[in-house]
């Protein structure tokens, strides 16, 4: 079987540290194009980073968006270009019959995540986000739990995502707000997602956002969303810039027959960035340390081996299961060549951005709004 042809839209950060350590070891994949518009290093001594011909001198490399979407050898175009261009450049991918990863935040507007939809419906081709946090160790554990019954009735979770003043929050000058800016439609598409794959649409919104980075702005750096469900279940997803916190809080879940707590991070982005292969034997390991706590009040066989079963109950530390990105691009392969269920369905992330939007009406006029 032939590989699949890997044009990449943009070489930036998000190209090398999220996407390329994970799809690589992919055998399937071929990387095989870059559009980067600025032009190719003139001495052969540029340093590796710099550019997409001199980390893959054997890949083409495309200058205009025209000559790129016309290359018929590219099957799958993944879009990590600026947020306010992910619809435009999807569109012209799906527009060429070529299969699509867009980046987070998929759109900028549920409007325009619906049209691409249809788009890709139209010319039979896979459109689909990149939503890698669902392989976070911490949220395939939660969703294990979940799976397992931990928890009972669930009547609340906490979903947090927190930077302690952020070097890169200077960048977020903006005044004034416009679709897909501000860290709601940032990090926001991270954990609401999570709350969509776990519990699915609510039944209604609430929204705090803030701007505490020290300027007038209407561009959200820190944000409250409380969802509503027909069951007694209440979500609330969080953000801030100002946590003052010994330790990065994650998720708290509570229902009628147990509760969980976790704290710290993914430890991919950690090892990524420190050099650390995606194919290492202790690449997406957590440390002991940093595993959750897990109380339950009825039997419960968490299906893990450290388990005692003569104990019923479970109060302690629960094994992190091991964080593993590589995972989102082995299942599109799947999907791609055997015809796989796609694990990632567009729909759930335009969803993601019709909650930002509702969340925003929410805060822009003072009350709780309905989902439609």
């Amino acid at each position: 079987m032939s590989h699949i042809k890997v044009g990449f839209v943009g070489y930036g950060g998000s190209a090398k540290t999220y996407h390329l350590p994970y799809l690589l070891p992919v055998k399937e994949f071929h990387i095989y194009a870059f559009l980067q518009r600025s032009a190719a290093p003139s001495t052969e001594s540029a340093a590796p980073g710099s550019h997409c011909t001199v980390d893959f001198p054997e890949s083409k490399h495309y200058r205009t968006a025209e000559d790129f979407f016309a290359d018929p050898a590219i099957e799958l175009v993944i879009v990590t270009t600026h947020t306010d261009t992910h619809g435009t450049f999807a569109q012209k991918a799906l527009e060429a019959g070529k299969h699509v990863v867009v980046e987070k935040p998929f759109t900028q507007t549920s409007e325009e995540a619906d049209k691409l939809l249809a788009l890709a419906k139209e010319k039979g081709v896979i459109l689909t986000v990149y939503q890698n946090r669902r392989w976070d160790g911490e949220f395939r554990t939660l969703k294990h739990l979940v799976s397992k019954n931990a928890f009972g009735t669930i009547t609340e979770a906490q979903i947090y995502y927190d930077f302690e003043n952020p070097p890169w929050i200077k960048h977020l000058s903006a005044k004034k707000y416009t679709p897909g800016s501000g860290l709601l439609f940032g990090l926001g598409s991270h954990t609401l997602d999570q709350a969509l794959v776990l519990f699915g649409r609510p039944k209604s919104v609430t929204a705090f956002l803030k701007v505490l980075r020290g300027i007038e702005s209407e561009v959200d750096d820190t944000f409250t969303v409380i969802l509503q469900y027909e069951t007694p279940l209440l979500v609330t997803i969080k953000t801030t810039i100002v946590s003052c916190l010994p330790q990065t809080l994650k998720y708290i879940v509570r229902g009628t027959e147990g509760s969980y707590v976790k704290y710290g991070d993914d430890i991919q982005e950690r090892q990524i960035l420190s050099g650390m292969s995606s194919t290492d034997s202790a690449f997406g390991v957590n440390p002991e340390d940093e595993y959750g706590t897990l109380t339950t009040y009825t039997e419960f066989d968490p299906g893990h081996q450290k388990f005692d079963p003569s104990s019923k109950k479970y109060n302690g530390k629960f094994p992190t299961l091991n964080g593993f990105n590589q995972g989102y691009y082995e299942s599109l392969a799947n999907t791609i060549r055997r015809k796989a269920p796609l694990q990632v369905d567009p729909q759930t992330s335009r969803d993601g951005i019709r909650l930002m939007e509702l969340a925003r009406e929410s805060h822009d006029t003072g009350r709780t709004v309905l989902w439609r």
